[in-house]
């Protein structure tokens, strides 16, 4: 068997592992059943890919993102593994070909959704397969009291009946005790050998920042800090507009989401990664398969929705043991919007079973029938079809996905794509000679910065109301300029593909999962309090907050994160009224003054200094400290 040293250098060039990696992999080769609890940025995949590289056979990765899997497959295919994933809307017939690609054709890596893995056909496929390891990636989705909990995740374990002497690893960046219990049990693992890595990032300063004007301190952060950063928004228009703003300022940015292009997003992910562009603004969609070493600065400027979430996308500093910086900006209209929109997402099970029957009336789906074709489903209008809010119809497709209900593929929450290609004296001059389009165009270079300067994503719906005219006006307005030559204008179709996995039952389809929806509404709450509850708690150390969310002992501050340097700033302006309390009526020497006073000698020493300057205190003929009695 090659090692796992030389497996290493082959195929990622490293001539050592990161801590724990190899006693991970070595107990994964002794056959045994791990979890593995790693701090983003830890090298979790290497912890599951060395060790099926070294056996015989394929690994069988469950994961619960398309978006993951596609990714984590061009990682290890570009590295000359073979790795592949079901595509979705495969037929049975194409699914017997792959299978038996996969047995005869060399492949190492199957990743597989847990709501494949509920189908009885591709479980005997599994079954046929010579598996060597079961891969479970982002474990912390099988526990309830996960930030991500998917139900399907809890039928994983009927993998144990399959592959009965195969072993687990379950990985997961952020898990506290509840959670890594719910694992072990839940996948039914076999006297688990836990390793779990220490939250505590001694070179990441935490610092959260209560300001009204978030831009300008954006500004002041970048001038004082030049290091490669990511600036995290909740809104792709956000990512577009805080990118136009930073290089109107000089600093040169890209900008990224989920509704780019895949040339677009690696056009922009490699301008960052090369440095040409050091700044990435971006939603959470940029993380998966991010591994720059020297990104320095990570800031918020939107309140994530959970400290898991926040810690995941805050690790992605520092990972070079610099020091780093991880930047929270947020003020009180904030912490508003962050509960109404967690209130408008708020679903009862009442309203899932009824956005689901009026889906299914949508494709005059019949009582018990299960449609074998796909259907095209456009959130906006259903929304506006039914009058029924937008996010909350969101929140129910993903409660139908994650419970496999349904499957939704293609361009689901893409957008349409605006440039403008002509100067803004030509666009005058133009709206000039047609009227009829100068308030729909105003309202355009209003609602979207840098679209002169840069192709804008846009949202035909959101401009229908905000003009009040029509979707179909819009598009056509739209369409009239491009035929003038004004602007470039993409049109995206926003219809996605539905797919009905079960035969329409209707109260009975959402009772099975009535206690999940209950759960995951009560547990948002829970973890948007605790959001909040972090935020607002400035007088202990963040670090130590983080570290007993995840139910670690840490008594000492971190010493860099905003509330030890508050502490610390207080503690100084006490030790120079200290010195010239101690001077009065006194001529002491420096080891004099140290000793009388409980701080450290180097900041004592510091203050001397700045006391000298500031000529408030002499230094006398017998070299000792006095009061300057001139002032």
């Amino acid at each position: 068997m090659i090692s796992s040293i030389e497996i290493l250098k082959k195929h990622w060039h490293y001539n050592s592992f990161r801590p724990l990696q190899e006693e991970i992999i070595n107990a994964v080769l002794e056959d045994k059943d791990v979890i593995t609890l790693l701090p983003t940025g830890g090298g979790k995949s290497i912890c599951f890919q060395i060790p099926a590289l070294a056996k015989n056979g394929v690994c069988l990765v469950i994961s619960p993102l398309i978006a993951l899997m596609q990714d984590q497959v061009k990682n290890i295919t570009d590295k000359g593994i073979k790795a592949v994933t079901i595509k979705s809307g495969t037929s049975q017939e194409e699914l017997i070909s792959f299978f038996d690609n996969i047995k005869f054709g060399g492949v190492k890596f199957l990743y597989i959704s847990p709501e494949r893995l509920q189908s009885y056909f591709i479980q005997q496929k599994i079954k046929e397969l010579n598996i060597n390891l079961i891969a479970i990636d982002e474990a912390h989705c099988i526990s309830e009291w996960g930030h991500d909990f998917r139900p399907s995740y809890r039928n994983i374990n009927l993998l144990r009946e399959l592959h009965p002497t195969v072993n687990f690893i379950a990985l997961t960046a952020t898990a506290n005790k509840k959670v890594l219990d719910d694992i072990a049990t839940s996948l039914s693992l076999k006297s688990p050998v836990l390793f779990k890595k220490s939250f505590f990032r001694d070179n990441l300063a935490y610092q959260i920042f209560n300001v009204e004007d978030k831009l300008q301190r954006l500004l002041q952060i970048f001038k004082k800090t030049q290091k490669p950063a990511i600036v995290y928004v909740n809104s792709r228009n956000k990512t577009t507009q805080i990118a136009s703003f930073l290089n109107a300022n000089n600093y040169s940015s890209s900008f990224y989401h989920a509704g780019l292009s895949t040339e677009e997003k690696n056009s922009s992910f490699s301008n960052w990664l090369t440095e040409k562009t050091p700044i990435m603004v971006a939603t959470n969609a940029f993380g998966m398969g991010i591994d720059k070493a020297n990104v320095g600065l990570v800031i918020h400027l939107d309140i994530p929705s959970s400290i898991e979430n926040y810690l995941q996308e805050a690790g992605r500093a520092g990972r070079n043991n610099e020091k780093s910086f991880a930047v929270l900006l947020y003020n009180q209209s904030d912490i508003l919007l962050y509960k109404d929109r967690l209130h408008q997402t708020e679903i009862s099970v009442k309203e899932v079973k009824e956005i689901y029957k009026k889906i299914c009336q949508s494709y005059r789906i019949s009582f018990g029938e299960q449609p074998t074709e796909s259907y095209l489903f456009n959130l906006l209008e259903f929304s506006k079809k039914n009058k029924i809010p937008s996010i909350k119809v969101d929140t129910a497709i993903k409660l139908l996905v994650n419970n496999g209900i349904v499957e939704i593929e293609n361009n689901y929450n893409k957008k349409a794509t605006l440039q403008f290609t002509v100067s803004s004296k030509t666009v005058l001059n133009y709206l000039d000679k047609n009227n009829i389009l100068k308030k729909f165009t105003n309202t355009l270079l209003r609602t979207y910065a840098g679209i002169f300067e840069n192709e804008v994503n846009i949202d035909e719906f959101f401009i229908a109301k905000k003009t009040g005219l029509t979707t179909k006006i819009v598009i056509a307005n739209l369409q009239r300029l491009q035929k003038d030559e004004i602007v470039i204008y993409n049109s995206i179709n926003n219809e996605a593909q539905i797919r009905f996995l079960l035969p329409r039952e209707d109260d009975y389809t959402i009772n099975r999962f009535a206690k999940e929806i209950k759960q995951l509404v009560k547990q948002k709450k829970q973890k948007s309090d605790d959001m909040i509850h972090y935020l607002e708690t400035a007088t202990i150390c963040r670090s130590l907050q983080i570290l007993n969310y995840f139910n670690e002992n840490k008594k000492e501050n971190c010493g860099i994160c905003d509330v030890c340097i508050s502490e610390k700033n207080k503690n100084t302006k006490n030790i120079a009224n200290k010195i010239l309390l101690l001077l009065k009526g006194n001529h002491l020497l420096s080891s004099e003054i140290c000793n009388q006073i409980t701080a450290n000698e180097k900041d004592i020493l510091i203050h001397l200094q700045e006391l000298l300057i500031e000529n408030k205190i002499t230094i006398n003929h017998l070299n000792r400290y006095q009061l300057n009695n001139k002032l």
